[in-house]
């Protein structure tokens, strides 16, 4: 389980920093201590689901979004899933990995 933890705030992490957002300002912004949402980003915390639902409203995501982590991956394998994305016909997938890819690229 903890493997899964740290997976997940790995993954608010990386959101975080694609949106510009330093641990500070985002802690601030959703009115929590930038030392919680440090243990939150170190796998170490059990955030609640407003805490989710803060974090994700912030980082202008899905909750599931914050949950849908990945394994690691070579740049092959990652370079592989893009291309397969790309090649989606489900309009709604092909939005929700633009949007993504958008917080991303800002």
């Amino acid at each position: 389980m903890q493997d899964v933890k740290k997976l997940i705030g790995k993954q608010i992490k990386i959101l975080r920093q694609a949106s510009g957002m330093s641990q500070e300002e985002l802690a601030e912004k959703i009115s929590m201590s930038a030392k919680y949402l440090s243990r939150i980003e170190r796998g170490s915390a059990n955030p609640t689901l407003d805490t989710f639902m803060k974090l994700a409203d912030s980082l202008q995501v899905e909750v599931s979004d914050l949950l849908h982590y990945e394994y690691e991956k070579s740049p092959k394998e990652l370079k592989q899933f893009i291309s397969r994305i790309a090649r989606e016909d489900d309009e709604a997938k092909l939005r929700l990995a633009a949007k993504i890819l958008k917080a991303v690229y800002r």
